[in-house]
């Protein structure tokens, strides 16, 4: 019999430029399955990314190419 395991999704937190929500949310977006962009609060830019299982390092370097050219707070 073979046994399921359950795989955690991870979840980090940020405050970025309110203007730049849609632009993030895309860019995520666009890499298929890797994660999941959710605005907590939209007038204080705070966000959650939700990342699938294996897929931490990818959004690390989204995120770090990103930070060149907006601004993106981990909290």
């Amino acid at each position: 019999m073979q046994t399921c395991q359950r795989l955690k999704i991870i979840k980090k937190y940020f405050r970025i430029d309110r203007k730049e929500i849609c632009f993030l949310k895309f860019i995520i977006e666009a890499y298929d399955g890797i994660a999941v962009l959710t605005t907590i609060d939209p007038v204080k830019g705070l966000i959650v990314i939700n990342i699938a299982p294996g897929c931490e390092k990818e959004v690390e370097m989204i995120i770090k190419d990103l930070e060149k050219t907006i601004m993106i707070e981990k909290l």
